[in-house]
């Protein structure tokens, strides 16, 4: 494949006031948490208290699933890759209540971290929960699953490895598993063009919640990594 990947944002950066305990995690826990990008690859068995199998998850938003999976999976390691600082900063601000060590952040556009910064194979499991919709038709080209990121990602995680996306636009889920089943390197869990049930692995968030009180579905996506 090319290793060019789409210079199109797929992200907004959004800022606001931080809370003192966000304002802690990015600065005084930073250290115990953060990864800051090396010139070259990232070596995660220096990174984590354990060597042992890592779930990649990109666009955490607040944080709140990838917080409570490495809670309630402590012989898995998480590895966040998010720019809402706000988000990161309390996302590592629980984590330090909690003593994690299962559980590292990058604050930085995930597409130039795997380029540029993680080695092929790294991931047994890569994580899109609910990323930006781009509900506009005009805007559909900013959506962060397209061909060239799936080529991407199948670099990244294991032969055997799982990729998981959850969305709560339907549309989106459409596109999801339409671009999914045309790569070559993925393979749908059931059948084709079947959407997964909610495993129990994956957290219901607030916001999922949310939105099932106004009637939103989700669809969940869960294929392996056939290459």
């Amino acid at each position: 494949m090319s290793t060019s990947v789409r210079k199109i944002q797929s992200f907004v950066r959004r800022s606001g006031r931080l809370t003192e305990g966000q304002m802690a995690g990015l600065n005084d826990f930073w250290p115990d948490f953060g990864i800051d990008l090396p010139d070259g690859l990232i070596d995660f068995n220096l990174l984590f208290e354990k060597i042992q199998p890592i779930t990649l998850e990109i666009g955490f938003g607040n944080g709140d699933s990838l917080l409570e999976m490495a809670i309630t999976t402590p012989n898995k390691n998480f590895l966040g890759i998010e720019v809402y600082e706000a988000g990161i900063g309390r996302l590592i601000n629980e984590s330090k209540k909690y003593k994690l060590t299962n559980l590292k952040i990058i604050k930085s556009d995930a597409v130039e971290v795997l380029k540029n910064h993680v080695k092929d194979t790294s991931f047994e499991t890569f994580q899109l929960f609910f990323p930006d919709p781009w509900h506009k038709k005009k805007h559909h080209k900013r959506r962060i699953v397209q061909t060239d990121f799936l080529d991407l990602i199948s670099k990244k995680i294991v032969i055997g490895g799982t990729i998981h996306m959850a969305t709560d636009w339907e549309n989106y889920a459409e596109h999801m598993m339409e671009t999914l089943e045309k790569h070559p390197h993925f393979k749908n869990t059931l059948n084709a063009h079947i959407y997964s049930p909610r495993p129990k692995y994956r957290p219901i968030t607030k916001f999922e919640k949310r939105g099932e009180r106004l009637g939103h579905k989700v669809w969940d996506l869960i294929f392996t990594n056939e290459k």
